[in-house]
């Protein structure tokens, strides 16, 4: 009968450990997951950064393409796109109702320009100002224009958010190792009688030891299969709702919260118990009672 309710409270205490350890994991690789989606989130909406520039009036369409392809070959440059004074004038004439040339006696107000989306790296005020100032060297264009109060405020909000978001990551890590060291620390208290006697027989620490450690890392395997299933079918459940997300949360996010998470299961409980059981290893006989 002992032996059987011996049997039971190792089972609830292998399962209330193994919750715990999950719920660690399952803060950890939401800390990942919101951590690196923060990053490419950025990256998205850097190279969403239009620069417009406008072309001499005298340049030829088939110049202005030519000129386009060399522009795509810039380091910079991401994603070009060639808007002609025809197509220019139809938009505006669209969006106004009218044809402003006809108040012009039928000449053309608007001249070719080139939309540039520049990459992540270069989106912001030094780096434009310097393509800025190549730009308007060349003579195939007249102008170049972008808002730069925009830039300014974006790249302002984009670096609080990440101090937050990286003082939110250190803390939550934190947490997450402090519980995962209690919920292993208190499953090792519950048998300290056992190492101690144990250490009378005569048995090494490493013999003793081990079958804590192959305990702990099997709560930690399991814990961290589940918290990733959760976490997987979470990210797929958001991309269902809006397929933008899945622009932000990349594959290679999605791998690394997963290789993440496995190895925190893996290394934490493995480091958490090894330091308990030395511990309690180290304790005299008149402490285990205390």
């Amino acid at each position: 009968m002992k032996k059987k309710k011996h049997r039971i409270f190792g089972r609830m205490q292998w399962l209330t450990s193994c919750i715990s350890t999950t719920l660690v994991l399952l803060l950890l690789g939401l800390v990942v997951l919101f951590g690196l989606s923060a990053r490419e989130l950025s990256k998205s909406v850097k190279e969403n950064f239009t620069v417009t520039l406008l072309l001499d009036d005298d340049l030829e369409e088939t110049d202005a393409r030519a000129f386009q392809k060399r522009l795509d070959t810039q380091p910079y440059a991401r994603a070009t796109t060639l808007i002609t004074a025809e197509q220019a004038l139809k938009e505006e004439s669209e969006r106004m109702g009218t044809d402003p040339s006809e108040f012009l006696g039928g000449d053309n107000p608007y001249t070719a320009s080139i939309e540039m989306n520049v990459m992540a790296d270069y989106a912001c005020t030094d780096s434009l100002l310097a393509i800025t100032r190549q730009l308007k060297s060349l003579w195939q264009v007249a102008d170049v224009v972008y808002q730069r109060d925009i830039i300014d405020s974006l790249n302002q909000t984009l670096r609080k958010a990440t101090l937050v978001l990286a003082a939110l990551a250190v803390l939550l890590m934190i947490i997450s190792v402090v519980l995962i060291n209690n919920t292993v620390r208190l499953s090792v208290y519950s048998r300290r009688h056992t190492i101690h006697t144990m250490r009378l027989v005569g048995a090494s620490w490493s013999f003793i030891r081990w079958p804590f450690l192959k305990r702990s890392l099997g709560i930690g395997l399991v814990a961290a299969i589940i918290a990733i299933a959760l976490l997987l079918a979470g990210v797929q459940w958001a991309v269902a709702q809006d397929s933008y997300i899945a622009t932000i949360i990349t594959r290679e996010t999605v791998i690394a919260m997963v290789v993440t998470v496995l190895l925190a299961g893996l290394l934490l409980t493995f480091v958490c118990t090894w330091l308990s059981v030395g511990h309690f290893l180290r304790m005299k006989e008149n402490e285990m009672y205390e």
